[in-house]
């Protein structure tokens, strides 16, 4: 008659001992909040709790991981957008319910919405094609996220039936979008490659992004062209005494940075039993010990070159080219298939988007180059402006090309000419209205 209690209390037990601990500390850095988690160890928990902070937006400056037999120790040094620590109880609140629920199984919602998944061979005009035909079939944009690399295109959209306003469950109507979204995804030359899904629900958007272009092997595809010399530096050595395979990683620091890698290291089935990340000013440097699933570290050639190519892909995905644009405007039906078309007709290249609407308001990022990959005229991001709304559409950030363009031509004029072309251009981009100051 005592054996359910017996059982019961032995649940309690083991809850209480696979139940994360978790410490918030203002006190001990002087720059950044401590967040302390210890627990099990499970497949996939680290990707879990940096989910959890990067999900917030947070920067992680430094970061201890370890993984003891079957325990499992972070400490993440972190700061707001701005460079600051938590102050914010609600945030310090939410982050210590939320890790210490990482072992709880994580269900997927619909929300009310249908995903769509689609990837193919990324061209000028794509998007602009994609959404008018989701506005031809009555489908209204709620959320989106684009991604392009190395040629390809991969992008979530979840949608909503007009008419009704909720999910979109008519299978004939499901199989009219699958079939006219492959046939724009296909193209001319991307019979085999080009994928179109629905789904009622998805796991997290970013990490989905992650796995479409792992399964579509962006990494592989040679760059079409190459921005910047920023490219990251990755490294694998197996270091025999211990069974590690030891991953360094260098590159430019950003947000979701240590989320990226460790989320493609998870998918590819590798373990993370130790980590330090460090940073220092804007440059980023990463250290993984891993081994296999069953425990082996990494055994040929093949396979170090391949962990190579996917981390420098998991690096690049997100490090997208272009101006950044911003659209910030009443919501209606077809007003992504307008901004797009507008975008298409002026040659402008969607390189990655973000899209969300709150209430009756559209909220959009937009990346974007000219037609052949190269930084966008800004006469002509002017005249869509002024097509699209100049309190609309702002421009927010100009790409590191530009900037390192400017400081080539400063350099070679030379300080003998009394304004040089650099200045010239800072002084059109503020005539333009594209940057605040022009000293």
């Amino acid at each position: 008659m005592e054996w359910p209690a017996c059982t019961n209390e032995y649940e309690k037990l083991l809850r209480r001992m696979n139940t994360p601990r978790v410490a918030i500390d203002n006190a001990v850095c002087p720059t950044a909040t401590l967040v302390k988690v210890d627990s099990a160890r499970r497949h996939g928990i680290l990707l879990d709790a940096v989910q959890v902070l990067t999900d917030l937006n947070l920067s992680i400056k430094k970061a201890y991981i370890s993984s003891d037999g079957k325990w499992f120790m972070d400490v993440f040094h972190v700061t707001d957008q701005q460079g600051n620590k938590l102050t914010d109880e609600s945030v310090i609140k939410y982050i210590e319910q939320s890790l210490g629920s990482i072992h709880n199984e994580r269900t997927n919602h619909s929300n009310g919405l249908t995903a769509l998944e689609l990837t193919g061979t990324d061209r000028v005009g794509l998007l602009s094609e994609v959404f008018a035909v989701l506005a031809d079939l009555q489908c209204d944009v709620v959320e989106a996220k684009v991604w392009t690399h190395n040629g390809r295109i991969a992008s979530l959209i979840y949608v909503k039936d007009c008419d009704s306003g909720s999910t979109i469950e008519d299978s004939q109507k499901i199989n009219r979008i699958e079939v006219r979204l492959r046939n724009i995804l296909k193209g001319d030359n991307d019979i085999r490659s080009a994928k179109t899904t629905v789904a009622l629900s998805v796991m997290h958007t970013e990490r989905r992004l992650h796995q479409m272009m792992f399964a579509d092997r962006d990494y592989e595809r040679t760059p079409i062209l190459k921005f910047t010399s920023d490219s990251p530096l990755v490294t694998v050595q197996n270091w025999a005494e211990r069974g590690y395979s030891v991953v360094n990683v260098q590159c430019k620091d950003r947000i979701k940075l240590l989320f990226d890698l460790v989320c493609n290291l998870t998918d590819m089935e590798y373990v993370v039993f130790h980590a330090t990340i460090t940073t220092n000013g804007d440059q980023a440097y990463l250290e993984f010990y891993i081994r296999h699933k069953d425990g082996t570290p990494i055994s040929s050639e093949p396979e170090r070159q391949r962990v190579i190519q996917c981390l420098k892909a998991a690096v690049e995905r997100r490090a997208s080219e272009g101006v950044r644009l911003e659209l910030c405007a009443e919501d209606k039906q077809g007003l992504l298939a307008e901004v797009m078309r507008i975008f298409r007709e002026n040659a402008l290249n969607v390189t990655r988007a973000e899209i969300s609407t709150a209430g009756n308001m559209a909220t959009n990022v937009f990346y974007v180059t000219d037609a052949i990959g190269n930084t966008a005229d800004p006469k002509i991001i002017e005249s869509v402006r002024q097509l699209i709304g100049l309190s609309n559409l702002e421009v927010k950030e100009l790409p590191l090309l530009w900037h390192q363009k400017e400081e080539r031509e400063d350099q070679t004029v030379g300080g003998a000419v009394w304004l040089s072309i650099g200045s010239l251009v800072r002084r059109n981009l503020y005539n333009l209205g594209l940057i605040k100051s022009c000293s």
